[in-house]
């Protein structure tokens, strides 16, 4: 076969994912873009207005309730995630039938986000929720956690972590089964200890992996909408309250589109910006530990 046929097969088995790129992700995005500009109801006809929305959202109470409750609930979720997923990953990896627990620590993964919530409701309940009757069998009055404007975002971010778990637990346990043994067994030959292992081997050679799990970690953390709409639909005073919360509630609750598509180009550039800087401090990272070459 020739360059040329080659490269035409490579376009035909390519062609389907380009398609979906172009149709579900970025005419989306640029009309997204477009659209962020215009005021409509999603009925009448469209009006261009500039910077209108924008500037409107950035002065909306609601909007910087939404965007500090967002940072706030990332700032719980991404380094408790990370560190929950990486302890189990690292207690699994050393133990007998360990298909069997990433079984059951999966579960949660594939189930949906409305049975999570409704499950987290009734155990996160004030009167007869199961965490508290298990306080109180210890001489600890529970709180309510859901009703608590102080309690609730941490209460869902403990949820998403659990939630999470699975997941990442699966993608740093990959990470920890590729490193070789051998590595290991010469730094015990030199008198290194666990922590010392660890630190200079398992962490450096987990990098990547650590990498990609905060990717997708900042990515799914400012996007969380499923369990605060479940849960507390925002509240308790909109004390949960979150960006793409703020998106669905301009668009789909009070009619105006454009409002809504500028606070979701926001929530993309953050993600944006975010992804960069992790780029970037990885890039440094790999830099570093080859010893600055």
């Amino acid at each position: 076969m020739n360059n040329h046929k080659r490269k035409w097969w490579g376009y035909f088995f390519i062609g389907p994912q380009l398609i979906g790129l172009l149709a579900f992700s970025l005419i989306p995005l640029v009309s997204l873009f477009v659209l962020s500009f215009m005021e409509w109801d999603g009925f009448g006809t469209v009006e261009f207005i500039g910077f209108t929305n924008y500037i409107q959202q950035f002065n909306h109470p609601h909007f910087i309730t939404a965007l500090w409750n967002t940072v706030y609930y990332s700032i719980l979720v991404i380094p408790g995630g990370i560190i929950a997923a990486l302890l189990v990953a690292l207690a699994l990896n050393k133990v007998k039938g360990k298909e069997v627990y990433r079984v059951f620590y999966f579960m949660p993964v594939v189930t949906s986000a409305v049975s999570i919530g409704v499950i987290w409701m009734w155990l996160l309940n004030s009167d007869f929720g199961l965490i508290n009757q298990l306080l109180g069998y210890i001489g600890i009055d529970g709180p309510a956690w859901l009703v608590n404007t102080d309690l609730v975002l941490p209460s869902i971010a403990g949820l998403s972590i659990w939630w999470g778990l699975g997941t990442n637990m699966v993608i740093f346990l990959a990470g920890l089964q590729g490193i070789s043994r051998s590595y290991y067994e010469a730094a015990e030959i030199d008198g290194a200890n666990a922590f010392q292992k660890f630190r200079h081997i398992t962490m450096p050679l987990l990098s990547p992996t650590t990498f990609f799990v905060a990717i997708m970690a900042v990515i799914t953390s400012f996007q969380v909408f499923d369990q605060a709409y479940v849960m507390t639909q925002g509240g308790p005073g909109k004390a949960s309250y979150t960006l793409v919360y703020h998106i669905y509630d301009r668009a789909f609750d009070r009619f105006t589109f454009g409002a809504s598509a500028a606070s979701a180009m926001v929530l993309f550039a953050i993600i944006l910006v975010f992804t960069l800087i992790q780029f970037s401090v990885s890039r440094k990272w790999v830099h570093y530990e080859d010893g600055g070459k």
